[in-house]
């Protein structure tokens, strides 16, 4: 994979964005609570112990480096993508990924320690590439995915059992221009992470058993691991550094790998409510590719992008 002078627009617009977001977490840093430490989730201070409906905040931390995980995004990409995209040869793709999730709290089972409990969710989210190498920036692939995660916490510790169903289509542009072999994925799965918070280091590990699928030669199950390190918080903000791998049992075991970069700015709204982070990260991803019906690729990327979550 090959980086060329083209790719340093996005990294000085991404660094313009970087400044303005830092101006914006000092100037409000006295104005809000100090962020937490830990992977910030959390819970409404005032919300008690018991059962407690349509709760604020969550007890399970996103996985920061994670390209699946359902959260609100906008990122550019150049590498190697395989048959997602059709460059000339040599020549890197372009593709810009947004995606688009949240997780909606319905009830939690509140411990009398703030923080601690069994929070029952509904999640949902949708990611899409478009090549931007097109004049009309196709859209080649949409993945929907929706949930129903089970989480819980007890001080550092916290985990996530969650069943998903997730359905995949290409875009309309693509096939016309492309003419692809075409697949209708889609499948369900039950998916458990166990998440161990020591100081700034968080540690999680897992996996995955899909108990259907179409076509039928997808993956059975998947292992999933990795960590984040958050070494320094000032005011408003804390460096992230992060670390995700899956390796998928398709009967070669193959892997999959991102690491990630960056800066995570938090606003309280006001005090006690869970923080609101905005996060500017650059990212490295090698492996089987996430995207839909094109699992069988292998793709290469650097990337930049923004996310937002709640």
């Amino acid at each position: 994979m090959t980086v060329r002078p083209r790719a340093a627009r996005p990294a000085l617009l991404g660094a313009a964005l970087l400044l303005s977001l830092l101006a914006v977490g000092a100037s409000n840093a006295s104005a809000q609570e100090a962020f937490l430490s830990r992977c910030g989730a959390g819970v409404h201070a005032d919300e008690g112990s018991g059962w407690i409906s349509v709760p604020q905040g969550q007890l399970f931390c996103p996985l920061a480096a994670d390209p699946k995980a359902e959260r609100t995004f906008a990122s550019y990409l150049r590498g190697d993508f395989a048959t997602i995209a059709d460059p000339p040869p040599g020549a890197d793709s372009n593709i810009a990924a947004v995606g688009f999730g949240d997780s909606f709290a319905l009830f939690r089972w509140a411990a009398r320690t703030p923080g601690n409990g069994i929070q029952f969710d509904i999640a949902g989210a949708v990611f899409s590439q478009f090549d931007l190498d097109r004049p009309s920036f196709d859209l080649v692939n949409a993945d929907y995915l929706i949930g129903l995660p089970i989480t819980a916490r007890y001080f550092g510790f916290s985990m996530r059992v969650r069943a998903y169903h997730q359905s995949s289509h290409l875009g309309d542009e693509f096939l016309l221009n492309r003419q692809p072999e075409r697949i209708n994925l889609s499948f369900e799965s039950l998916e458990v992470i166990l998440s161990q918070e020591v100081g700034l280091l968080r540690v999680y590990a897992g996996g995955e058993s899909f108990f259907r699928r179409e076509p039928a030669n997808l993956a059975e199950r998947l292992f999933h691991a990795g960590g984040e390190l958050r070494p320094l918080v000032f005011g408003g903000g804390r460096l992230l550094a992060a670390f995700d791998y899956k390796l998928v049992d398709d009967g070669s075991w193959r892997y999959a790998w991102n690491a990630r970069a960056g800066i995570e700015l938090a606003r309280v709204p006001s005090p006690g409510h869970p923080p609101r982070v905005i996060s500017l990260v650059l990212d490295y991803y090698d492996g089987t590719a996430p995207y839909g019906q094109f699992y069988r690729d292998d793709i290469g990327y650097l990337g930049v992008g923004i996310n937002l979550s709640r």
